[in-house]
Formats: structure tokens, C-alpha cells, sequence
């Protein structure tokens, strides 16, 4: 049965996390004509859990200041130094005027979010399902579980297996990386304790992809390691262990003794800059976008396309033109697509030659350039982002 339409907007965002509130915040901020016109459609009711690491990076922080927005107004825990590992070795990251890692709760996050955004007018709308979205002679026609929406742009921010995707990219065959986290009350005794950060790559040599990490983080105030396994996904189909197991082997290492450990998991579907990013109408943001390749990391990059999104959205009004030819240029020529690509291409050499001897000479021999490489060409990206 067809739906009554239950009004018109001129931009519709879809999905209410991080990409989806920046792309209206940033158009409050840079259009705020088109405010009153903006509406964005969350699938749950806030405060909602999401399985997410929670890590804020520089970068995040950056553009959340850009928007006048203050960190400090939800429970943070400060990281002091990250350290990246091979074998027990490596070396660490410890900026003299910023901490190199912040960690929220995504749940707090979203929600203090929310509020911001509905404090400069910003309709949101919870517990509505976007069920189907389709273009239609120059609109754009978006189905949810409590009526029918049109519009004139859409912008798909609802995450890797959001129904945007569908709609931008028809066969949808990107390559989804893994994850597995757990949280676990601070025990004295394991290695990675304290503010400190610790990133572990010696699971390449297991076949994975990716790394563990281990993080300080604040779960309803009490003091919690966020420990996790990120696997990219890159030696899918060759014999390996499991992620699982390779997960709690890093664990015991580490002497947490966890027991019988529920993990959560979920998958990313990875960046590519060969793939469509839009059709005429409609806008992918954040996740539904790509994911970084090389660390998995999601926040800052999330914010980054929001306002690369706003950006294309607002001049699409002024030329009256809702193509969006240029939005993958757009994407690829900022400073976020460039640390994505490098990004991309770190990952390719650094998870496909997965020698011991290859990880030591790059962890052990040649950290020195590793650290600068990554400090000028991988972080620090977002102060570029104009």
C-alpha cells in the first residue's frame, strides 16, 4: 500500500550519527537559510548504543571546534600517549600540545550531538525507518515506516549497510572489513594500563589484516578498557585463524583474564576512490561512503564528509543544479579523500607483505620515518579541510 506523503523537504538526511549531523550542522553554520528545509530521519531514539571504539582523534577535535562545539560537555577520557606495536617493539605518539586521543561513549557522543543540532533548528525525527529511496523526475522519493518523504537532495549517512548504498552503488561488492570489541572494568596487572594507548600489529603475521587495540575509555563513569580487533579484510579467502581467536591469544598475552568474553562485532564496508559516491539527488556521507582502509577509524572522517557534503549541497542550491557530478571530485581533491587514498595504499602494502622479517624492518628499523610519514601525510588532515 502506497504511503501518504507527509511532507516535503528540500534536503532529507538519512541516518542521525556522526556524518549525518555534521552535514546539517555544517549547512546551519555555511546556509542557514536552508535550515527550516533540512530534516533528518533516525532509524533508533536517542540515546541509542552504537558498537564504536569511540576514539576522537586531533583531527576530530579540529572540526569540532570549527563548529563551536566543546568536547569537554560530555564525560571524556584523555589519552596521554599512543603507542603502535610489532612483537613488543615500536614506537609512540605523544603531541606536546594536544593529547593524541580522546575516548567518548558513541551513545553520549550522538546525543550531545543531537541537542547541539536541534539548539540551531535542526529537525530530527527518531524511530523512523527509512525503508526505500529512489529518485523520481528530479526528486527524490524516500519511503519509511511512518510515511513517504520527498525531496530534492538526500543524503545517505546511514552507515555501511545502511539502504543508501543500494540506491549509489547497484552491485554494492566492496570489500567489509571486520571488527570485534569488548569493554572491560580496569584490572591491575595487564600490560596496557593507565592513559595510555596501545595499537598491536603483530596479528599480520596471523593473516589479519589489521591490528588489536587497547584504550582507556569511561563506561557510565566508571574507568573501562575498550579493547578491540580490526581486520581489514584484505587476505579474505587464504587460510587463517580465526578473528576470534587471534583476539583472545592478544588478550592472554596481555594478561586480561577475561573468561567467557561476549564480543560484539559489525562490519565496514571500505573506502575506494574508483566507486560512484552519488546519482542525481542523492549523496553518500560517512560510512555509506567507505571507510578508512588502513585503521578503521570512523569519526573524524565522518565529520570530514559531512562537510564536504554540506559544502556540494549548498552550491548545488545556488546553481539550481542537484546532479552532483562534481561530488566525487570534490571527495578525492580534499584533504579527507587524499589521506584516504594514502591511506588505501598504506594499508595494500603494509597487510598484503606480511613477513615477519617485512613488519620488523618497517616497526623496528625504519619507525623513525613511519612516524614522520604519518604525521605529515596520514593525521592532520582536517585543518586543510576548507
Amino acid at each position: 500500500m502506497i504511503q501518504p506523503i507527509i511532507k516535503t523537504y528540500e534536503i532529507i538526511i538519512i541516518g542521525g550519527g556522526p556524518a549525518g549531523l555534521s552535514t546539517a550542522l555544517h549547512l546551519a553554520k555555511r546556509a542557514p537559510e536552508l535550515v527550516c528545509k533540512t530534516i533528518i530521519l533516525e532509524k533508533a531514539e536517542y540515546p541509542r548504543p552504537k558498537l564504536c571504539a569511540g576514539g576522537i582523534t586531533i583531527d576530530a577535535e579540529y572540526l569540532l571546534e570549527s563548529l563551536a562545539l566543546n568536547l569537554n560537555d560530555i564525560p571524556v577520557r584523555l589519552v596521554e600517549s599512543v603507542t603502535l606495536l610489532y612483537e613488543g617493539k615500536g614506537f609512540e605518539l605523544k603531541p606536546k600540545y594536544r593529547h593524541p586521543l580522546k575516548v567518548i561513549q558513541r551513545d553520549e557522543f550522538d546525543h550531545w550531538l543531537v541537542e547541539k543540532a536541534r539548539e540551531r533548528g535542526i529537525e530530527i525525527r527518531e524511530k523512523t525507518l527509512v525503508e526505500n529511496i529512489r529518485p523520481k523526475n528530479g526528486n527524490v522519493v524516500v519511503e519509511t515506516n511512518n510515511g513517504t518523504f520527498h525531496c530534492r537532495v538526500a543524503v545517505g549517512a546511514d552507515g555501511s549497510n545502511g539502504i543508501t548504498r543500494g540506491c549509489v552503488l547497484k552491485e554494492n561488492r566492496l570489500r567489509a572489513a571486520r571488527l570485534l570489541e569488548i569493554h572491560e572494568t580496569e584490572i591491575a596487572g595487564t600490560l596496557h594500563s593507565d592513559d595510555k594507548a596501545t595499537f598491536d600489529f603483530t596479528p599480520i603475521s596471523s593473516g589479519i589484516s589489521g591490528y588489536t587495540w587497547d584504550f582507556p575509555t569511561l563506561v557510565k563513569g566508571v574507568p573501562t578498557r575498550c579493547l578491540g580487533i580490526f581486520d581489514n579484510n584484505l587476505q579474505a579467502g587464504r587460510a587463517r585463524r580465526s578473528l576470534r581467536s587471534v583476539f583472545i591469544h592478544n588478550l592472554q598475552q596481555n594478561h586480561y583474564q577475561l573468561g567467557d568474553i561476549q564480543l560484539q562485532g559489525h562490519p565496514l564496508r571500505l573506502f575506494s576512490p574508483f566507486q560512484p559516491f552519488s546519482v542525481p539527488g542523492v549523496l553518500l556521507a560517512g560510512d555509506s561512503a567507505g571507510s578508512d582502509p588502513l585503521f578503521g577509524e570512523g569519526i573524524s572522517l565522518a565529520l570530514g564528509y559531512g562537510l564536504i557534503a554540506a559544502k556540494t549541497i549548498i552550491k548545488s542550491f545556488d546553481l539550481n543544479k542537484y546532479e552532483f557530478n562534481h561530488y566525487r571530485h570534490y571527495i578525492l581533491r580534499s584533504s579527507l579523500g587524499q589521506t584516504l587514498i594514502i591511506r588505501k595504499i598504506i594499508a595494500k602494502i603494509l597487510y598484503t607483505f606480511d613477513w615477519p622479517w617485512f613488519q620488523r624492518l618497517v616497526w623496528h628499523i625504519l619507525k623513525p620515518v613511519i612516524k614522520l610519514a604519518g604525521w605529515i601525510f596520514v593525521l592532520n588532515w582536517a585543518k586543510r579541510l576548507k
